[in-house]
């Protein structure tokens, strides 16, 4: 049985993460990224839900995830995964794509999944760089060539606010869960908020965001904690910052979103230095 092995890095050259998920089985929850995903299937095969689509990923296709897009998986015929990929936060995608268009505008993704792509032999000689820590400036050319070559044949160019729109009644639930995450809500207050019964509500939310309210708040959750791991924060501090009941319940919920504890998060932007 393949030994299950979950690695991150942290590319200080780029200001992006880079993953790799192998020999692992785990079904990952409905949810979304506040930042963009490139990505690839190593070896396994994958059943992909996106945005109401439904794809079988395999070897050799591309995975491309906008920042707010809904997305679940699991894994096919018992087999295990070797997933990898990296994340680039819109600001520094915002700063790449004005690097090498000259315009100020961030892409948008049309297809979440490209079949057997000729991307990706690309982004694996880059994954590889980043994480054997490579500082060459060779792996920021590549980076550079395959934002270039995503956002030529696969994006249309939007503003960063285009990516968040939504009508005014989710817009206010949207930001109401963003500004109040912390706190216990209940879906009598959300209904209050907007003035729609509760059972339309979950409905529009569903249908427009792709996800329920509940299933967004727990995104926003996980998008604050990983914040605050960057910066060194405790877990158990973490913890109780963004709402959730105890360290276990968190540790817990963070491995099925993420994939990683919080502890092992927290160590990629841990210095060497400052590593006992």
């Amino acid at each position: 049985m393949q030994k299950e092995n979950r690695t991150v890095c942290f590319d200080i050259d780029l200001d992006i993460e880079a993953y790799n998920f192998k020999g692992i089985k785990q079904k990952f929850p409905n949810h979304f990224h506040e930042y963009y995903v490139i990505g690839f299937i190593e070896s396994g095969r994958r059943q992909l839900f996106c945005k109401n689509k439904e794809y079988v990923i395999e070897r050799g296709d591309l995975l491309l995830f906008n920042p707010g897009d809904n997305h679940t998986c699991q894994q096919i015929d018992g087999g295990t995964l070797d997933y990898r990929c990296m994340n680039i936060k819109t600001e520094v995608m915002k700063k790449v794509v004005f690097e090498i268009t000259g315009k100020d505008y961030v892409p948008y993704f049309k297809e979440n999944a490209v079949f057997n792509s000729d991307i990706v032999p690309s982004l694996q000689e880059l994954y590889l760089m980043i994480m054997n820590e490579e500082r060459d400036f060779k792996k920021e050319e590549i980076f550079l060539f395959i934002i270039e070559q995503l956002i030529t044949e696969y994006a249309d160019a939007v503003t960063v606010d285009t990516l968040r729109e939504a009508n005014t009644e989710i817009k206010t639930i949207c930001d109401f869960l963003e500004e109040n995450y912390m706190e216990s809500i209940t879906l009598n207050k959300l209904s209050e908020l907007t003035g729609l019964n509760k059972y339309y509500l979950l409905r529009s939310f569903t249908k427009q965001k792709g996800i329920t309210p509940y299933g967004y708040l727990e995104s926003i959750r996980i998008s604050k904690a990983k914040k605050l791991l960057e910066q060194g924060i405790a877990p158990i501090d973490v913890a109780l910052q963004t709402g959730f009941t105890d360290q276990s319940h968190f540790t817990n919920f963070f491995k099925k979103f993420i994939g990683l504890t919080p502890k092992q998060y927290m160590k990629i932007f841990i210095q060497e230095g400052d590593k006992e």
